[in-house]
C-alpha cells in the first residue's frame, strides 16, 4: 500500500553575456513591470483519501499467541477515510455492474488457492461487483467465492451498492499475505482465503469461499484482549456511527441475512463484526 506523493520542481534560468562583445553603444531597453511576464504559480493537489505513506509497513511486535501487539489506533486512522487504488477499471457510470465466471488462471496465480485447499477451482467463481468508496466515487472490486453462493452474493453487493455503503478496498487476497508479519492496519473486503479458523486447525469458512469480511478495520474481531486488525482498537466502540461501521439491523447485515448468512456481530463468546458466513460460523 502506498500513498499519493506529489512533488513540484522548479527550473532556474540565467542571462548570457553576449552583449559584452557587441560594438553598439546603445543600451538595451530596461524591462519594466508592465512588460515582465510572471511565472505561473505552482499548485500541489493533495488527495484527502490517500492512505498514509506508512500504511502496511510498520511491523508490530508479536504477542505470545503469535498475533501482533494491540496498540492504540493512530490518529491518521481515526476516523478512517481512505480509498485504496483499485485493481480493476472503474465503472463508466453509477449503475450496479457484476460478472460471475470460472476463476481465470492469472487470478489463481495471485490467490491463496493451492491443491491443498479444501475446495477445487471448479467449486469457486471469480466475481466482480461495483461499490461506492469513501471518496464518493463508484469503484469495481473482485472476490473469489463458492460457486454455490456466487449469484446470492452478487445480490448482496447489489443491495450494498444501492445503499451506497462505503468500502475502502475489495480485492483477492494474495498468497504472500498469509506469511507477512502483522502491521494491524488492513481494511480489505474479501471472501476466499485458504486458511484455518483463527486459533484452530480446522478450515475456516473463508477456505470454502463461504464467508465474506467487510471493512475489517472498521469492524474488528474482538476476543478478550485480542483485537484484529491490531490497530483497530478505537473501533471496538460499537456506539460509533462512522460510515462503514456495521450495526444490527443496518442494510449490510440485512442483505446478508436475506440470503441466510449469519453475522459474527451476533456471536456471544466473541465478536467478529466484519464476518458473514453461510453457516453462521
Amino acid at each position: 500500500m502506498g500513498a499519493l506523493a506529489l512533488a513540484a520542481c522548479g527550473a532556474a534560468s540565467g542571462n548570457g553575456d553576449e552583449g559584452a562583445a557587441a560594438t553598439t553603444t546603445s543600451a538595451a531597453p530596461a524591462t519594466t513591470a508592465a512588460t515582465a511576464t510572471a511565472a505561473p504559480a505552482t499548485t500541489t493537489t493533495v488527495d484527502p483519501f490517500a492512505p498514509p505513506a506508512w500504511l502496511g509497513t510498520r511491523v508490530l511486535p508479536l504477542r505470545p499467541d503469535g498475533f501482533g501487539e494491540i496498540q492504540p489506533t493512530p490518529t491518521e486512522l481515526d476516523p478512517r477515510r481512505i480509498q485504496q487504488p483499485d485493481v480493476l477499471p472503474a465503472p463508466a457510470g453509477d449503475a450496479f455492474e457484476s460478472t460471475v465466471e470460472p476463476v481465470p488462471a492469472d487470478v489463481v496465480a495471485r490467490s491463496t488457492w493451492s491443491d491443498a485447499c479444501p475446495v477445487t477451482l471448479d467449486e469457486l467463481r471469480y466475481v466482480t461487483v461495483t461499490f461506492w468508496g469513501f471518496d464518493g466515487e463508484h469503484h469495481r472490486g473482485e472476490l473469489l467465492v463458492s460457486a454455490a453462493a456466487a449469484d446470492d452474493l452478487v445480490e448482496v453487493f447489489r443491495a450494498l451498492d444501492a445503499a451506497r455503503y462505503p468500502i475502502e478496498e475489495m480485492r483477492v487476497v494474495r498468497a504472500d499475505e498469509l506469511d507477512l508479519p502483522p502491521t494491524g492496519d488492513g481494511n480489505n473486503t474479501s471472501a476466499f482465503v485458504c486458511r484455518p479458523t483463527r486459533g484452530a486447525t480446522s478450515w475456516s469458512q473463508h477456505a470454502y469461499g463461504l464467508a465474506v469480511d467487510v471493512n475489517p478495520f472498521l469492524n474488528p474481531y474482538v476476543k478478550g484482549d485480542l483485537v484484529l486488525p491490531e490497530l483497530a482498537s478505537a473501533y471496538t466502540d460499537r456506539a460509533r456511527t462512522d460510515p462503514g461501521v456495521l450495526h444490527d439491523g443496518d442494510p449490510v447485515v440485512g442483505a446478508f441475512a436475506s440470503i441466510g448468512w449469519g453475522w459474527g456481530g451476533d456471536w456471544s463468546s466473541l465478536k467478529d463484526f466484519q464476518h458473514f458466513s453461510a453457516n453462521g460460523r
